[in-house]
């Protein structure tokens, strides 16, 4: 098989497909919580940043919403349809988990974006920085115990298809830049350069203000909670870096190998391990 020429028809039908192709149907009202013990119900609940997850979730599911609505090409706006369906199913599943574990959030309403290609740009590209901690992050609290058994099986699908959306936002930015005429071009490549830039400083932040023990930012919820993920086992920064990359790596590999996948924050955190001192 030839190389995949990108921005080209069989381009965007291969990256649409990635989504269309495994969709998943299933209500979340229709997921059967298990009863935990009193310990692991404590662990659930000591995490703190349930209210900001459900933001999240919920701003994410109304700027891709928005962005499926304004979408012309059907092809391109049924994978984006879907992939909002995914994110309002999220957020969903959260609520009804809290609330059958009896676990208190503030109400966080969604945001809608004023500019629906915008909003989808700045999303895409903060999935990207933080589905790949997330993945992470996910495999940690697995391995230590942290989530019991059964909140990791249905939260794995919710892993997977956080994997898919980067996948597509991935190819989507980039067959969007190989369609626009050229005088268009240089504007949407700005776009696409601020929104990474916003969104790596909007982590460099977070950082920072945890570093001084104050709260991330709600869209930046996945990078608040190492310590408490661990479960009280020591890790190193090093080795949830790796575990991230390998993480990334297994989460991606299932799909069409000519996709493009983003590379930006396994490179950059790739560049970190490389040249910081220590190990571990």
């Amino acid at each position: 098989m030839g190389r995949i020429r990108i921005g080209s028809d069989d381009h965007k039908r291969r990256f649409c497909r990635a989504v269309v192709d495994t969709f998943h149907a299933y209500e979340p009202h229709q997921v059967r919580w298990p009863d935990l013990d009193p310990p692991a119900r404590e662990r659930l609940r000591s995490l703190p940043f349930w209210g900001e997850a459900i933001g999240s979730e919920r701003t994410v599911a109304a700027r891709v919403r928005a962005m499926a609505e304004v979408e012309t090409d059907p092809v391109l706006r049924e994978a984006i349809a879907l992939q909002a369906c995914e994110e309002e199913r999220h957020a969903k599943l959260l609520e009804y988990m809290l609330a059958f574990y009896g676990i208190q959030t503030p109400d966080e309403p969604a945001v809608w974006p004023r500019d629906p290609e915008w909003g989808f740009m700045r999303m895409g590209y903060g999935e990207c920085f933080d589905s790949f901690f997330a993945f992470g992050l996910f495999r940690l609290a697995d391995e230590t115990g942290f989530f019991p058994p059964q909140l990791v099986r249905v939260f794995d699908g919710v892993m997977q298809e956080e994997a898919r959306h980067i996948l597509f936002f991935t190819n989507w930015a980039a067959y969007r830049t190989g369609q626009l005429p050229l005088v268009r071009k240089p504007w949407f490549v700005a776009r696409r350069a601020l929104g990474v830039a916003l969104q790596a400083f909007g982590r460099v932040e977070t950082a920072m203000r945890l570093r001084g023990g104050g709260r991330g930012e709600p869209d930046n919820f996945t990078m608040q909670v190492p310590d408490e993920l661990a479960g009280g086992v020591h890790v190193t920064l090093r080795a949830l870096a790796r575990t991230c990359m390998v993480e990334n790596e297994r989460r991606l590999a299932p799909y069409d190998p000519e996709l493009l996948r983003p590379r930006m924050v396994p490179a950059l955190v790739g560049l970190a391990l490389r040249v910081a001192p220590g190990r571990g």
